[in-house]
């Protein structure tokens, strides 16, 4: 299913969230920051707005895939980076994650999903949204750990980094994000082993699935690295390295999945 299948108001909105973005990405430093800000502004309500329409579309029933997954993970994230904002002004990633907002954007209009069939239980939201916000959360905590890696690498090559934000103030934030969204993935995981029956009929309860061996694969890289970085003081490059490999089997367990579902065998889950 690709653009014929998504319905024109989110398609609308969607596109003209992807062209504010790249307004940001490409123009951003060229312009005022007042207007920059109201751009960064306008992209998210208008890419808010086309995950919602997608999901609660009058046209017909919400749909939801690895696509759209991604692309609210890439709302959550510039959420988290514009109230960062506040504390921390010296945090420079917006042309990153605009050209992260497109990107997600794009691939949602492009491959909406399938049709999402809600009689299973009202638990089955709850289990989602806390996926989502762990994927946000993990997510958030990459774009810190990568922009944590760059200025070491501009302190080893002795460049003035004056006016950014400190190593060990980005260092912080990076395992925050990484606490949290380990919570809230022992969250999911345990909301999908305890309430299976009730999510998808007792046909079709808790299995050791791609999804799941990948999900909880994740959960022990990151429960591994919270416990090193508490016990053995792991930081820096062997610190992200881990962070990185835990958040590439997350994105594998659900994206991952339902991207060899949807694109490359063409079916629902």
């Amino acid at each position: 299913m690709i653009l014929p299948s998504v319905p024109l108001p989110s398609l609308i909105c969607g596109l003209a969230a992807a062209l504010a973005y790249a307004l940001v990405a490409f123009w951003g430093g060229r312009l005022p920051e007042k207007r920059t800000q109201a751009l960064v502004t306008l992209a998210w309500a208008l890419h808010a707005l086309s995950v919602l329409l997608s999901l609660f579309s009058p046209e017909g029933p919400p749909r939801f895939g690895f696509a759209p997954a991604l692309s609210a993970t890439a709302w959550l994230v510039l959420t988290f980076y514009t109230l960062e904002r506040h504390w921390f002004p010296q945090l420079q990633a917006r042309w990153m994650l605009a050209g992260l907002g497109a990107l997600g954007v794009l691939l949602a209009l492009l491959f909406p999903g399938q049709p999402m069939h809600l009689k299973a239980s009202a638990w089955l939201p709850l289990h989602w949204v806390l996926g989502l916000a762990s994927y946000g959360l993990f997510a958030a905590a990459v774009v810190h750990a990568v922009l944590m890696t760059r200025t070491e690498k501009l302190i080893r090559q002795a460049v003035d980094v004056e006016g950014s934000l400190p190593l060990l103030t980005l260092e912080r934030l990076t395992f925050r994000f990484v606490k949290a969204g380990f919570v809230l993935l022992s969250a999911t995981l345990l909301a999908g082993w305890w309430f299976s029956d009730h999510l998808y009929g007792a046909e079709t309860g808790w299995r050791w699935d791609h999804k799941t061996v990948f999900a909880f694969l994740a959960w022990l890289t990151f429960a591994g690295l919270l416990l090193a970085r508490n016990r053995l003081g792991w930081r820096g490059r062997k610190a992200t390295r881990v962070l990185y490999a835990g958040a590439g089997l997350l994105l594998l367990s659900y994206a991952g999945s339902r991207f060899v579902l949807e694109v490359i065998l063409g079916r629902a889950a």
